[in-house]
């Protein structure tokens, strides 16, 4: 086989099976699930899904490792589109799970598709840079809590499964990675507006210094709100707080 991948968009190709394998592993088995693998690049993860009994479709930029990818499994779904770009809701006819080693330049735009798309997303396995595997699963009083911790843990179970090391890639990256899982959990739909719950959470983490009053002026205006929940500071606050702050915000403003 002569098509060799060249390295593309910033990728870092997988080269340990074992890390691949245990990725694939780690994906739930307890029935035929739609598969969404998200930058297979050569394949190293997609090898062992192949052997799964499950349905499987895969998206990639690169047109030399699609080239591969053909070459290697000729039944392969392999879709050569900018997988942020697509309707996430028209991939499967049921809800599906998402895999990858995802390319580190789009990983927090993935994290929020998976939040758009969580009625029809079951789970989520997948490596991340450290740092934003960390912050997807840590809690309220930690530094990485943030955003995307908030909006995740809303719908979704999240766990920290283990580091990877910079020397099985190639070419290595200058930062470890992280492996996921997020699993749906049994929350249909927040206690509150869920679109004024986003803006409250986005505008409380962007000035974490600040205590929640004085980052929400912005959706307040002359309004104030007298509860103790306004004193704190956005590391401070668990998802059920800023459920409760998004109602206290709504009964001012409406």
């Amino acid at each position: 086989m002569n098509v060799k991948p060249k390295k593309y968009l910033g990728q870092h190709f997988l080269i340990d099976e074992s890390i691949s394998e245990r990725i694939s592993n780690s994906i739930s088995k307890n029935k035929k699930i739609n598969l969404l693998e998200i930058g297979p690049g050569t394949g190293a993860l997609t090898k062992f899904l192949v052997q799964k009994d499950i349905n499987l479709k895969t998206y990639e930029l690169d047109q030399e490792s699609i080239k591969f990818l053909n070459l290697k499994y000729p039944k392969l779904k392999v879709y050569n589109e900018d997988i942020l770009k697509v309707n996430w809701k028209n991939l499967f006819t049921s809800n599906f799970t998402v895999t990858g080693n995802f390319p580190y330049n789009i990983s927090s735009q993935i994290l929020f598709k998976i939040y758009d798309h969580r009625d029809i997303i079951d789970e989520m396995v997948g490596m991340f840079q450290k740092e934003v595997a960390e912050r997807v699963c840590s809690g309220p009083g930690t530094k990485k809590y943030g955003i995307l911790s908030v909006l995740i843990q809303a719908f979704f179970k999240a766990e920290y499964l283990f580091t990877v090391n910079e020397d099985v890639f190639d070419p290595p990256p200058k930062v470890k990675s992280g492996v996921i899982r997020i699993s749906r959990n049994d929350v249909k739909q927040l206690n509150c507006n869920e679109k004024l719950f986003f803006r409250v959470v986005k505008a409380i983490f962007n000035q974490r210094r600040k205590m929640a009053r004085n980052s929400l002026k912005s959706l307040l205006g002359e309004q104030k709100i007298d509860h103790v929940l306004m004193t704190k500071r956005p590391e401070e606050l668990t998802v059920n707080n800023f459920i409760e702050i998004t109602n206290l915000l709504e009964s001012k403003i409406n």
